[in-house]
């Protein structure tokens, strides 16, 4: 499906497009707004994560699966976004098995790595959206600055705490997950 420059799509639309490349891309008031290809570092901290989050679904056998940078949310009519990582429950993987893989329930979590054309809207942008959308608890994780920030969702609005070097990040979704920001961002020895 090719757009017009300068016309808005639709969410129907959106599920549809496809550019003839390799780019992601999300749905931000209609617009469409590629995904850059993620650094190697980048995709060395999801791959990391992927794996101890999932280790621990599955050793707390919760019937949860993680997704790495392809399951969206429909946060509002007109926008889509793609998280990095995304926790996804048995619920949501039924509703999405035979159709496009955007959630139209919010997750347990979502995961972001910040990149430097990503700060303002990972932590500003997103925490909004995910925070309106329901998303119980987000992480951000930014290797710019060597810190680990969860915000976990208080009555509306998402309550941080950052976690820097060997702080044990504490998470409510995972309570006995022993991980600190140094050992998510490969930091340690």
């Amino acid at each position: 499906m090719e757009v017009p420059t300068g016309r808005l799509l639709t969410y129907e639309e959106y599920l549809h497009y496809d550019d003839g490349t390799d780019y992601r891309h999300e749905l931000v008031d209609g617009a469409l707004a590629a995904m850059t290809p993620a650094t190697g570092r980048h995709e060395r901290i999801l791959r990391f994560l992927l794996f101890r989050l999932q280790a621990e679904i599955d050793r707390s056998k919760r019937d949860w699966q993680v997704r790495q940078s392809g399951t969206g949310l429909q946060t509002t009519a007109r926008r889509v976004r793609i998280p990095d990582l995304c926790i996804l429950t048995a619920q949501q993987l039924e509703d999405i098995e035979n159709t496009a893989a955007v959630l139209q329930t919010p997750p347990p979590l979502v995961v972001e790595v910040v990149s430097p054309e990503s700060i303002t809207r990972d932590y500003r942008y997103k925490r909004s959206e995910y925070a309106g959308f329901g998303v119980g608890e987000y992480w951000i994780i930014d290797p710019l600055e060597q810190k680990v920030s969860v915000l976990v969702l208080v009555e509306g609005l998402y309550e941080e705490t950052m976690f820097e070097s060997t702080q044990a990040i504490i998470s409510p979704t995972f309570a006995d997950l022993h991980l600190s920001a140094e050992r998510i961002l490969g930091q340690e020895n």
